[in-house]
């Protein structure tokens, strides 16, 4: 019960952020959301997110910045000041920190960059622990957060390429650049994934594993060259999001979710895999909110 009260209040905070996010955010205010004392706070926030309140705010205040400088003609200083950063210095300062250029150099060039996608508290919270004798990370002993999302209907912008099952043989197959090339989507509603598809969703002679984006049904922006545009139905989808990991380790945050997902029974909680409805899909891995993967699945019928 404990555990469960640090989510919602975590909910909460995260919550009260997004609202706030162009305003000036005190940590009394945050601890007031939360229900604990402001040193509380602070120490739930970080053990759930892997972040202090205010690295999480300034890392998704420069994300949303960066995203209206490439769509919009607005002034940096300007942007600087809706994001709640001081001054134009201290704005130039912070973004080559998280993004390695200056917003002036992004703003005129526009290269792909990689965003802060803010992990999320989810609906569903499980300590799951691993019976099958394998030597798993610590950390992957802790904590893993497991959310069923409704998603409707949607179209998927990918390129297939040959016999590839996962991402390495994927990036002999068809290159390094696709994941880039995706990045610049703008219409796209969601981060790049890596996909398995079903088999109903490939045709003879093309790869399991592909790299896609998602988009709106009503989507008639440009293809890229060697891209084609196919449609997802409504689903619904089980994700799973593993805890922090050091960037260097990402192997083994894959693997130690993957025995999660293998040991998984989702009929405990109402719902059966449900492969041939969607694909399934994993988010590139960031050390910082864990590494994301989520599968297909369909309530039970009673």
């Amino acid at each position: 019960m404990e555990r469960w009260e640090k989510v919602r209040a975590v909910e909460r905070i995260q919550q009260y952020i997004d609202n706030h996010l162009k305003e000036r955010i005190t940590l009394l205010q945050l601890a007031k959301v939360a229900g604990y004392s402001p040193w509380h706070t602070t120490r739930v926030f970080k053990d759930l997110v892997g972040k202090t309140p205010f690295e999480y705010i300034r890392m998704l205040r420069l994300t949303k910045a960066a995203h209206t400088l490439k769509h919009s003609q607005e002034k940096i200083i300007d942007v600087a000041f809706d994001y709640v950063f001081d001054s134009h210095e201290g704005f130039t300062r912070a973004f080559a920190k998280q993004f390695g250029m200056s917003p002036s150099h992004y703003s005129k060039k526009k290269p792909p960059l990689k965003l802060f996608m803010p992990p999320r508290i989810h609906d569903y919270y499980l300590r799951l622990q691993i019976g099958d004798g394998r030597n798993m990370s610590e950390r992957t002993q802790d904590t893993v957060f497991v959310q069923v999302v409704d998603r409707d209907a949607r179209q998927l912008i990918l390129k297939r390429g040959v016999n590839a099952t996962h991402y390495f043989d994927y990036c002999d197959e068809v290159g390094c650049d696709v994941w880039e090339i995706l990045c610049e989507i703008k219409e796209a509603t969601n981060e790049p994934m890596g996909l398995w598809l079903p088999d109903n969703m490939r045709p003879e002679g093309t790869s399991t594993y592909v790299q896609g984006v998602e988009v709106a049904t009503d989507f008639s922006g440009e293809i890229p060259d060697g891209f084609e545009v196919v449609d997802l139905p409504a689903c619904k989808l089980m994700v799973f999001q593993g805890p922090p990991f050091e960037d260097s380790k990402f192997e083994q945050a894959i693997s130690d979710l993957w025995a999660v997902m293998k040991s998984y029974q989702p009929e405990t909680y109402g719902f059966e895999w449900a492969d041939e409805d969607a694909p399934r899909f994993q988010l590139i891995p960031e050390g910082y909110r864990g590494y994301i993967e989520g599968r297909p699945v369909r309530p039970i019928s009673k």
